[in-house]
């Protein structure tokens, strides 16, 4: 509640937070937007592949002056630094804190490594590299000395703080999750038939710049499985052993749907992470969605608890038992600078990964043959399946985000697991090597917690 004090502070001693971001799509424009007009920070620099789209972002958000030619000129002038040089920006003297905004697990788990070895903070905007390996880069990171943090504004971040909230309050924690719009067959939607279920024709998604295999894996339910991967790691929640149900649920049904399938609602356990639909399986739409937001679901812990719930006008289930908190909205790269403040000020992390509870696995699309290549998140041949941890260890499953430009060895049923048995990979890849490092990290740990 103090951070904006704190950054007061910072600027009144002329000693900003420097930040640095690496990538300058929506979501690190968002955040450049409101960086520019926030006291105690300056964005020292920005990486991108295309410095002219960082400059472009520059000038559409105002505030800032990307002309320093060099980091030093930056660190020591208040401008900003534009580069193609990602590596730099991490090694680069007087940055504290490192936002990873790219969207490539292989980019986000190079990214944060490289923080770990340069001693800077660093906030994964990238939950595609968390889910990917979170749980290992976390661990490097703490070992490092230095913040690993999931990122305020995305979904993760805002349900872990909601799931936070009910804990610290003595409440027990049922199910958390977000909204989305999901159908039946959604699984199976290609980018192109992707535009008629967003109301669009492809030619204005064209001349909207929008990425059709992009916005197809928010439809698929891939983002979802990624999604409530990472907040199963973080929060300590974990999934149904079937994954995602989507059940069509409005905010005021929250406690009477999110609750034990023994006491009429649809979750598998308590503790649960689950995604709620903003439409009906007949296509109606729900009365209060949530598309948009976020929620948490907790139990009274006693009488006089349940009694408080009634006494204060809270909306609960029939017994009275359970009650919801939610928010409607999230705002992206908007409220991103509450981890960069919590992160530089705190040493606190808006949510990071403690365990390996929850993977994405890709899954098959379609009945997939031998010699196809895998396209990955929101394609044409797999969409990511939420999974507990275990399960997919158990299986071999290939998780989504090595899942692109990967060719099969063998075929593999719709709607089956792809393991990495199925396809021919590159193991001697930075991703792949992490990701089996954190494979057998929790492996060696669920053999040894069973002796």
């Amino acid at each position: 509640m103090n951070l904006h004090a704190m950054l007061r502070a910072r600027e009144a001693d002329g000693n900003p937070v420097r930040v640095g971001l690496i990538g300058s799509g929506k979501f690190g424009t968002m955040y450049l937007s409101q960086a520019a007009r926030t006291p105690g920070i300056q964005v020292m620099a920005i990486a991108d592949l295309d410095p002219d789209r960082a400059r472009e972002a520059c000038a559409r958000v105002g505030g800032l002056d990307p002309s320093a030619p060099t980091f030093d000129d930056a660190s020591k002038n208040g401008t900003t630094h534009l580069s193609d040089d990602s590596m730099a920006l991490v090694a680069a003297d007087g940055i504290d804190v490192v936002i990873d905004a790219t969207g490539s697990p292989a980019a986000g788990i190079a990214h944060a490594l490289a923080c770990c070895e340069h001693g800077k903070h660093i906030v994964m905007v990238n939950v595609e590299a968390d889910v990917l390996a979170g749980p290992l880069l976390a661990e490097r990171a703490r070992q490092a000395g230095v913040v690993y943090s999931l990122a305020y504004g995305d979904q993760p971040a805002l349900i872990h703080e909601q799931v936070d909230w009910a804990r610290a309050c003595g409440l027990d924690v049922i199910a958390a999750g977000k909204g989305t719009k999901y159908l039946d067959g959604y699984h199976y939607v290609t980018p192109n038939d992707v535009w008629e279920h967003y109301g669009l024709t492809p030619e204005q998604a064209a001349a909207g710049g929008m990425n059709p295999q992009m916005f197809n894996s928010f439809l698929d339910g891939t983002k979802s499985a990624i999604e409530m991967a990472a907040v199963a790691n973080a929060s300590g929640l974990t999934p149904a052993p079937t994954g995602l149900a989507f059940p069509p649920c409005g905010v005021h049904d929250l406690p009477h749907v999110m609750r034990p399938r023994a006491e009429g609602g649809s979750l598998h356990h308590k503790g649960q992470v689950e995604v709620i639909s903003s439409e009906e399986r007949d296509g109606r739409h729900v009365t209060g969605d949530l598309r948009w937001g976020v929620y948490v679901v907790f139990e009274a812990p006693s009488d006089y608890v349940r009694a408080c719930f009634d006494e204060y006008g809270l909306v609960t289930d029939s017994s009275g038992s359970y009650s919801a908190l939610w928010k409607p909205y999230h705002l992206i790269g908007l409220e991103l600078g509450i981890s960069v403040a919590n992160v530089a000020l705190r040493a606190e992390a808006t949510g990071a990964p403690t365990g390996f509870r929850g993977d994405a696995v890709a899954t098959a699309k379609r009945d997939l043959k031998p010699g196809e290549e895998l396209d990955g998140e929101g394609g044409y041949t797999v969409y990511g399946r939420l999974m507990p941890g275990a399960d997919s260890l158990a299986a071999g499953g290939l998780p989504i985000g090595l899942a692109h430009g990967v060719t099969l060895r063998n075929a593999v049923a719709k709607d089956q697991p792809v393991r990495w048995a199925d396809v021919e990979i590159d193991e001697t890849s930075q991703a792949v090597r992490i990701r089996r490092e954190m494979e057998a990290m929790f492996s060696d740990a669920a053999e040894q917690a069973a002796q």
